[in-house]
């Protein structure tokens, strides 16, 4: 039992009635997975013709058996004394293993239908994390003292976005999720999706937080390809493959941290100002004290701007300048040489002003 593709003049024809039959799926839309199609009396009969679209498979099904499916579209007579076809496209090993090994659960159907499987990228799926998720954020690095090494800020982050997927195994997903039901739609099957893409999205953020990637925590959205390629090659959709779907893509499209986080983070960049500052404050001490040094007229002048900037900034340095103005200005006050042979007080004038002796 099998499909026969139909003539080109034939299957351009609007003329129905040449065949017993005519079995078509309308439409699968975004929402629709599967639909099952049959006759009034549950039996395709030789002869009948079944339409396959674009971005459909055809699987027609007789007693909980496979007998011959399609995912390449055009019009097919169905003719039970001929081989199945398998004419697949993209699918052909599948069909074949389907036909050879499918059966539903042990269950026989006493009449043949068809299934309309849709194979399209199913798209505007909406994913979110309920609670804030850890991650390692290596924008902002803290370093070990101890080890010179350094260490990423944990952050918490709640991300939301959408994903598509597809049906890449029409046999496995019959048998696993779709069965033999009239109609299975996107709906039948969101929920338990997206508790596994939040899972999968667990994995991946693990992923780009690590040493490796170091992938910025508020960049996350830009990561759409690097989401993708992990995916593919650590399989984290593994438990949706199992049920022959496959995510096709993956986009972040909001980043919030919780409140926690922010703090973390608003203190990370006080601190990191603080050093900034600090090394700032060094740099101008030095370049203070070389001026001071050029100038000898203004030394005292100069030394004491030093010392003042430096106890303002709580600086060690700041002492030392302080002590450094006062000796300058002792040294401005009285010229090298001047003292009073008496008490060794520096002298200007001609007695000393300590003990009155004369100074010549």
């Amino acid at each position: 039992m099998g499909l026969i593709k139909a003539a080109v003049s034939a299957a351009a024809s609007t003329l129905h009635d040449q065949w017993k039959e005519f079995i078509r799926c309308e439409s699968l839309d975004n929402d629709t997975l599967m639909v099952r199609k049959s006759t009034p009396n549950g039996v395709i009969s030789k002869g009948s013709a079944i339409e396959v679209q674009p971005g459909q498979v055809a699987v027609i099904f007789q007693n909980g058996q496979i007998l011959d499916a399609t995912a390449e579209e055009g019009i097919y007579t169905f003719d039970e004394s001929v081989s199945p076809s398998f004419f697949a496209g993209d699918f052909g090993d599948v069909f074949k293993e389907m036909w050879t090994r499918f059966t539903y659960n042990g269950a026989v159907n006493k009449d043949q239908a068809v299934f309309f499987i849709n194979v399209k990228e199913i798209i505007d799926n909406k994913f979110g994390t309920p609670a804030p998720v850890p991650f390692q954020d290596w924008s902002h690095p803290i370093p070990n003292q101890m080890t010179g090494e350094t260490t990423p800020l944990r952050v918490s982050v709640k991300c939301f976005g959408k994903y598509t997927f597809k049906i890449e195994d029409p046999a496995v997903f019959m048998r696993e999720i779709a069965g033999t039901a009239d109609v299975y739609t996107k709906e039948d099957i969101c929920e338990q999706m997206r508790s596994e893409v939040q899972s999968t999205f667990q994995n991946v953020l693990n992923e780009l937080g690590n040493s490796e990637h170091k992938a910025p925590v508020l960049e996350l959205p830009s990561q759409t390809d690097e989401i993708k390629e992990m995916m593919d090659e650590k399989v984290f959709d593994q438990k949706i493959r199992d049920r022959g779907m496959k995510i096709e893509g993956f986009i972040i499209e909001s980043v919030t941290l919780d409140e926690e986080s922010n703090k973390k983070i608003d203190n990370y960049e006080l601190s990191s100002n603080a050093h900034m500052q600090q090394g700032t404050l060094t740099g101008a001490y030095a370049e203070a004290v070389k001026d001071a040094a050029k100038n000898a007229n203004g030394a005292a002048t100069g030394m004491m701007g030093v010392g003042m900037m430096n106890m303002a900034s709580g600086n060690a340095f700041g002492m030392a300048a302080a002590n450094a103005s006062q000796n300058a200005q002792a040294s401005n006050a009285a010229p090298a040489g001047k003292f009073c042979p008496n008490c060794g007080t520096p002298a200007t004038g001609n007695f000393c002003a300590n003990c009155g002796t004369k100074l010549n």
